[in-house]
C-alpha cells in the first residue's frame, strides 16, 4: 500500500513538475505594500491586482517565449494608469490624464532556449498611453499589458 502511494506520487510529480522542454515564467512581487498604486482600480484589492499581473505575464511566457527559455521577472513598482478622484457621497472614479500613465519598475533574468542569460532592470512607461486603443479595448488594466505586452515582445524577441 504504502509503495503504490510512493510510486503515484513520483509519477504524479514528474508529470506534473517542470519540462526542461518548456517555457517558464516566475514572478515575484518585491514589497507589495509600498508599491505606488496597486490597489485602487476599481476597488480591487492588492492581491486581487497582483494575481492579475502574475497570470498575465504567465500568459504572455506560455505565448512568447522559446520552449526551454525561462524568465524570472521580480516586480518592484506598480502605477497604475490614472487616478482615483472623489465623486461626492463616499465614492471615487479613476481618472485618467496625460499626466497619469501607467509605470511598472521591475528586474528579469531570461535564460535557457539556447540563447545567452539575459538581464536588466527597466522602468516602463507610456506618456502616450491614451492613444493606444488596444489598451483602451482590452478591459481593467488595460493600459498596463498592453505595456507589458510591449515589454515583454521586446525582451522575448517575438517569435
Amino acid at each position: 500500500m504504502i509503495r503504490r502511494l510512493v510510486a503515484t506520487v513520483v509519477l504524479m510529480s514528474a508529470l506534473l513538475g517542470p519540462s526542461p522542454g518548456l517555457a517558464g515564467v516566475k514572478v515575484r512581487f518585491i514589497n507589495p505594500e509600498r508599491y505606488t498604486d496597486a490597489d485602487s482600480f476599481g476597488g480591487a484589492s492588492r492581491e486581487v491586482t497582483l494575481a492579475e499581473f502574475r497570470a498575465y505575464l504567465e500568459t504572455l511566457g506560455r505565448r512568447l517565449l522559446a520552449p526551454g527559455q525561462n524568465l524570472s521577472i521580480d516586480v518592484l513598482d506598480i502605477d497604475l494608469a490614472g487616478q482615483d478622484e472623489p465623486r461626492g457621497r463616499g465614492t471615487e472614479v479613476r481618472v485618467m490624464r496625460d499626466v497619469t500613465p501607467p509605470r511598472i519598475k521591475l528586474r528579469y533574468t531570461l535564460s535557457g532556449g539556447g540563447r545567452r542569460t539575459t538581464s536588466g532592470e527597466d522602468d516602463l512607461s507610456d506618456m502616450n498611453y491614451l492613444m493606444n486603443s488596444s489598451g483602451r479595448l482590452s478591459g481593467r488594466y488595460g493600459y498596463e499589458k498592453a505595456l507589458l505586452d510591449d515589454w515583454f515582445r521586446r525582451i522575448a524577441g517575438s517569435r
